[in-house]
């Protein structure tokens, strides 16, 4: 048998190199399983005790107690009550994998805590034999979510049968092994958070010079203004269409669109705005309808004008081609406002029909309608759009971070744990 094959995993702390494979369980053997809320009715929700619900459980590895719901309890009802070292685990999903996502308990409840009724609880027998912080990345290492999600029946939904799950077999180090991989994945957890909480710092840092740089409301000028213009008058108060008229691709037929690459440019949909292009044109076609019919120049702002209204993507200036009304731009004369001051106008603009609701399109005519403050100096527009877009790098910059780490992460999750399957 190939060392592959065996339950060794790939990546092992030196002081275990010669411990030999892990051992294997059934799932039945680790725990006793109980059932979440039942019997509870739809006025049941909203006030009175905490109890876990199941996105709780489906987005992250434990449980986290300021996110629970509320669920009245009668006080001589017989619910199920979780403890520390309890599994949670969601019983059905839209995807097989998505099927036995985990959440574990970590620490004890400062209160009577339950579990909502399309969940259930496995309950370790011996938490020296299971450690608490290992449950959390043994049931998300690749070994357990392959298993689990062979098991997923349906054809909608796709549900767990408890007695397969509950057969499933599981690798098992010792119980200081465990150990020395839970801390070395919570580090990079904890490290992902902190990171995570700086992103969302500058997020905040930036939505602040939103509203400082850029007139709230019905005023005419900033509430803050770099001082070489503070002398200067109030801003000018346009409707998008006094600034430029909206523009869009011609349309482009199914029977024009290919799925091949090669001697294509990317066609990119309204589902695929600002994403990954999932369709293409040929070279002849978009050379064609670039040079006969409307076309962005780069530094153009696209904005999307269905599906969620008010996307916005630069274009710049690479081959690609864009559907029709479902993206527009406004062909501007920069003489009069910067693309690049004008973006950060858009990306405040409260895309809702006077009366509140959401717009379910944007027509060109609401668009041209839409009144829009700026400067007169460009000089000013210019430096208002250069220090939002220097943070905007930096918050790029974080983001890549983050991902860079849960890759590294991703890595570590397969390397630290038996890749053998049944």
């Amino acid at each position: 048998m190939s060392k592959e094959k065996k339950l060794i995993p790939e990546l092992r702390f030196p002081e275990f190199a010669n411990e030999g494979e892990w051992i294997e369980k059934d799932i039945s053997e680790l725990g006793k399983t109980f059932n979440g809320l039942s019997g509870k009715k739809g006025e049941d929700f909203g006030s009175g005790e905490p109890y876990v619900q199941y996105k709780q459980v489906f987005d992250k590895s434990y449980v986290d107690f300021s996110e629970c719901g509320r669920v009245s309890i009668a006080e001589n009802e017989n619910q199920n009550t979780l403890q520390k070292g309890d599994i949670l685990f969601t019983t059905s999903s839209e995807t097989p994998n998505e099927a036995g996502f985990a959440s574990v308990v970590i620490k004890q409840p400062d209160e009577l805590t339950y579990l909502n009724s399309f969940c259930f609880i496995l309950r370790p027998f011996d938490l020296n034999e299971i450690k608490t912080e290992f449950s959390r990345y043994l049931f998300h290492s690749p070994i357990y979510r392959k298993k689990v999600s062979a098991i997923a029946q349906g054809s909608t939904r796709f549900n767990l049968s408890k007695r397969a799950f509950l057969a499933l077999r599981l690798p098992l180090p010792n119980t200081q092994e465990q150990q020395n991989i839970a801390s070395c994945l919570s580090s990079l957890d904890d490290l992902i958070t902190a990171q995570n909480d700086k992103l969302e710092a500058l997020k905040d840092h930036k939505k602040g010079l939103l509203q400082n740089l850029l007139p709230q409301g019905s005023k005419k000028v900033p509430k803050y203004r770099f001082s070489e213009f503070k002398d200067d008058r109030v801003w000018l108060e346009k409707k998008i269409g006094e600034i430029g008229e909206p523009l869009t691709c011609k349309r482009i037929f199914k029977n024009q669109t290919t799925n091949n690459t090669a001697n294509s440019v990317p066609f990119y949909k309204i589902g695929t705005f600002g994403k990954e292009a999932d369709s293409f044109i040929p070279f002849e076609i978009y050379n064609e309808f670039k040079s006969k019919y409307p076309f962005p120049n780069k530094g153009d702002i696209l904005i999307s004008a269905s599906g969620t209204i008010g996307r916005l993507v630069v274009y710049d200036g690479s081959p690609a081609y864009f559907q029709d009304s479902n993206i527009v731009w406004i062909g501007n004369d920069e003489e009069l406002v910067l693309n690049s001051f004008l973006y950060y106008c858009y990306s405040v603009l409260n895309w809702q029909t006077s009366d509140g609701g959401v717009i379910k399109r944007l027509y060109n005519s609401d668009l041209k309608n839409i009144q829009i403050c700026f400067p007169e100096n460009k000089s000013e527009q210019h430096k208002i759009a250069s220090c939002l877009s220097a943070l905007d790098e930096v918050i790029t910059a974080e983001a890549e971070k983050i991902e860079q780490l849960k890759q590294h992460k991703k890595g570590l999750m397969q390397g630290l744990f038996p890749k053998k399957y049944e």
